[in-house]
C-alpha cells in the first residue's frame, strides 16, 4: 500500500471516530446516566415527598358470646317483661314473659308467658358478626342477636297478637339489665362505647375505600342514618340518657356487622404469653473438702 493511500485511510478512520463521539450525549459530573430510546428509568424519590395513600383498616373488637347473657335476667328496654337465656339438653333456650295490651283495647294491660320451661333457641350462625338465634315459639317467632349482657330482637318487624290471650305483645328492641345493674357498669360502658365508635368510623372508611362510586353513596347514606337508627332503638331504654347502655351495645353490634361485611375476623388476636424466664442452673458442688 502506498503512502498516500495509508494517509487517506487514516483520515477516514479519524473522521468516523469523531462522528461517533459527537453522536453521544455529553455526560457531566453528577448527571443522570443516558437512557437508550425505549428504556424507562424510575423517577428518583424526592426527600419529604408524601407517601402513597394507605388503605384504612378496621381495628378488631371483642364480641361477646352466649356466656355474656347466660342465666341473667334481661328486660325489654331494661324494665319490661323478663327473659332468661339458659343451657338445655340440646343447646340453648329462652324463658320469656312479655307484657302488652289487649288487642281489642290498647290501653288495657295484659301479659303473656311463653311457658315455664325454656323455649328452644336455634342457632343461625353470625350473619351480622354476632351470635344469632331463632326462638321456636309459634305464638311469636323471635330472632335475636346476642350482645354483651343484652340481646337485640331483629324479628319480628311488627308486634305479635296472641289470639288465645287476646294480647298484643311487642318483643322488638334491646333487652338488657335493669337500671341498678347498669349503674354499676357506668365506667365500663363509657369506655366500651368509645372503642366501638372508633371501630365504626374506621369500618365505614375501610368499606368506602374498597367500594366503587355507586356503593360509596349508599354507604354514606347508611353511615349518616346510623345515629338516627340507634336513637330510635334506644330512646325508650331505661335511664339511657344517664348511662348510655343501649347506645354502647348497638354501636358494638354495628362495628361487628361492618367487620363481617369486610370479611374480617371480629375477635382480636389473643395477647402473646410472655416467655418463661430460664431457670438459673445451680452452682456446681465443690468436691474440695472444707477445712
Amino acid at each position: 500500500m502506498t503512502r498516500p493511500t495509508r494517509l487517506i485511510l487514516a483520515s477516514l478512520a479519524l473522521a468516523a471516530a469523531a462522528t461517533a463521539a459527537l453522536a453521544q450525549p455529553l455526560q457531566l459530573p453528577g448527571a443522570q446516566p443516558f437512557n437508550a430510546p425505549g428504556t424507562q428509568q424510575a423517577a428518583p424519590s424526592q426527600p419529604g415527598a408524601p407517601a402513597a395513600p394507605k388503605v384504612p383498616s378496621m381495628p378488631a373488637i371483642k364480641v361477646a358470646g352466649e356466656d355474656a347473657i347466660l342465666g341473667k335476667a334481661l328486660h325489654r328496654h331494661g324494665n319490661h317483661g323478663e327473659a332468661l337465656f339458659s343451657k338445655t339438653a340440646t343447646g340453648y333456650g329462652l324463658k320469656l314473659n312479655l307484657d302488652g295490651f289487649q288487642s281489642t283495647n290498647l290501653v288495657e294491660p295484659c301479659a303473656v308467658s311463653f311457658g315455664d320451661a325454656p323455649v328452644p333457641a336455634t342457632p343461625l350462625g353470625r350473619p351480622a358478626g354476632v351470635p344469632r338465634y331463632k326462638l321456636e315459639a309459634p305464638i311469636c317467632p323471635i330472632v335475636f342477636d346476642v350482645l354483651d349482657g343484652a340481646f337485640l330482637v331483629v324479628e319480628p318487624t311488627e308486634p305479635c297478637v296472641v289470639q288465645a290471650a287476646q294480647c298484643r305483645i311487642d318483643p322488638r328492641g334491646l333487652w338488657g339489665p335493669d337500671a341498678r345493674t347498669v349503674a354499676g357498669q357506668a365506667k365500663e360502658i363509657e369506655k366500651a362505647r368509645g372503642s366501638a365508635e372508633r371501630a365504626v368510623r374506621e369500618g365505614y372508611r375501610t368499606l368506602t375505600a374498597k367500594s366503587d362510586a355507586v356503593e360509596q353513596r349508599v354507604i354514606a347514606r347508611e353511615q349518616a342514618g346510623f345515629s338516627a337508627e340507634r336513637e330510635t332503638i334506644c330512646r325508650e331504654f331505661q335511664r339511657e340518657g344517664q348511662f348510655g347502655f343501649c347506645g354502647a351495645r348497638i354501636t358494638e353490634a354495628r362495628a361487628a356487622s361492618l367487620r363481617a361485611r369486610l370479611g374480617l375476623n371480629t375477635e382480636p388476636k389473643p395477647a402473646s404469653k410472655p416467655k418463661p424466664r430460664p431457670t438459673p442452673k445451680p452452682a456446681p458442688l465443690s468436691l474440695t473438702p472444707t477445712q
